[in-house]
C-alpha cells in the first residue's frame, strides 16, 4: 500500500510531518484476519477508532467520541478517551477479535492516545 505525500503540498508543516510519520509506520503495520489493525484518528476535539482487516479492507468495529453515550460523559478529553478505549475493546470482542496491531497513525504515544490504548488493554484487547 503506497501513500502519496505529493498531494499534501498545501498542508501545514506539522500536518505534513505527521503524514510522513504515518506513512513510515504503515510500511511496517498491516492488519490480518488473525490480528486486525486498530487505527486511531485524532482531532483537536474528538477521537475515532476503527478495527480494520486490511486483507479485505473491511471495518470490523468502530467507536468515537461523537457517539451520544460518550458525549454525555463528563471529564476531560483524556477521561473520554479511556471510555472510548473500553468501548472499542467490547465491540471488537463482540466481533470475534481478541488481538490487534496498534496503529497510532503518526501521533505520539502520549496523552489521549496512550489513555485509549491502556484502557483497551485493561478491557481485554491484546496488543
Amino acid at each position: 500500500m503506497a501513500i502519496s505525500l505529493s498531494n499534501n503540498k498545501g498542508t501545514a508543516a506539522r500536518t505534513a510531518s505527521r503524514l510522513r510519520r504515518q506513512a513510515r509506520g504503515r510500511k511496517k503495520i498491516a492488519g490480518s484476519p488473525q490480528r486486525p489493525r486498530l487505527v486511531v484518528t485524532r482531532s483537536a476535539r474528538h477521537l475515532f477508532v476503527q478495527v480494520i482487516d486490511d486483507t479485505v479492507g473491511k471495518t470490523l468495529a468502530s467507536a468515537s467520541t461523537m457517539e451520544a453515550d460518550v458525549r454525555k460523559a463528563s471529564g476531560d478529553k483524556t477521561e473520554v478517551a479511556k471510555q472510548v478505549g473500553t468501548l472499542i475493546a467490547d465491540r471488537a470482542k463482540a466481533a470475534g477479535v481478541s488481538d490487534v496491531v496498534f496503529d497510532r497513525a503518526g501521533n505520539k504515544y502520549h496523552g489521549r492516545i496512550a489513555a485509549l490504548a491502556d484502557s483497551a488493554r485493561e478491557a481485554g484487547l491484546g496488543f
